[in-house]
């Protein structure tokens, strides 16, 4: 009798696993099939792709919503906005397809600005993006505001989120840089540290269209260039041929581009 039961809840186990595992399936489908539509109707990017690149795309950006954790303090995070942060995530290791953010856990949104209290409310509010260290470890803040704004025909050559994820890439080999030795061939570390030195010269003088906040630091520079080369590929190959190659050593593509 009692072996009679014990297998009986043994089959009801399996049977109630079973049905829980096909709900997460396709809900998991029903949710890869949303974020495909809205990256076919939103993300330029994946616009100028082909059917196989395309593929390749979302299963990246599936993957990464799988691994990272999405939300909002004092906004609704929107399933365009994890599309939005997604995409930005994807794009830099496009070239890389087997690469994961594995000092990432957490994207934080806020509604607008915020200063370096994480307040979004106040008149120091200038902050658009950042990393966390210390105790914010693996966490990434960004202004929603901001994120939508990178992906509307309006936003130029500045992309708040793929700054962000720049500065995890730059993170992820131990030193904040500007040179990405998880993701460059050993080879082209020293000419594009030369060439990077050479630009800042460049944006000191006044004689370079490169947001002179890449003076910064190397890291900045890093940061604020790749915006640059994903967002306006035409224009930054035009007025930059030489990085605009090297960068695409460097990610291991060349952006998609499109007439400007």
């Amino acid at each position: 009798m009692l072996y009679t039961i014990a297998l009986l809840l043994c089959c009801l186990f399996i049977v109630l696993y079973m049905r829980r595992k096909k709900e997460k399936q396709t809900m998991s489908q029903a949710l890869a099939g949303i974020y495909s539509v809205l990256l076919n109707e939103h993300i330029r990017y994946y616009q100028l792709l082909n059917d196989k690149e395309k593929a390749r795309f979302e299963t990246l950006v599936n993957e990464f919503l799988q691994y990272v954790r999405i939300e909002g303090i004092g906004t609704e995070v929107t399933d365009l906005d994890k599309v939005y942060i997604a995409a930005s995530a994807v794009v830099p290791i496009f070239g890389f397809p087997d690469w994961k953010y594995r000092n990432l856990t957490n994207v934080i949104l806020y509604p607008d600005t915020f200063d370096h209290n994480f307040q979004f409310e106040g008149d120091e509010r200038n902050i658009l993006g950042m990393v966390g260290s210390g105790y914010m470890n693996g966490q990434m803040l960004l202004s929603r505001a901001a994120l939508i704004k990178a992906f509307s025909s309006s936003s130029g050559s500045e992309h708040t989120a793929i700054h962000e994820f720049i500065h995890l890439l730059d993170m992820s080999d131990g030193a904040t840089d500007g040179v990405l030795e998880n993701l460059m061939r050993h080879e082209y570390a020293v000419p594009w540290l030369k060439m990077m030195h050479k630009e800042m010269r460049c944006i000191e003088k006044g004689r370079s269209d490169i947001n002179p906040y890449a003076l910064t630091n190397e890291a900045e520079f890093l940061a604020v260039t790749s915006e640059y080369f994903f967002q306006k590929p035409e224009k930054f190959k035009q007025h930059h041929p030489e990085m605009y190659a090297q960068m695409s050593r460097i990610f291991g593509q060349t952006p998609p581009e499109t007439e400007s």
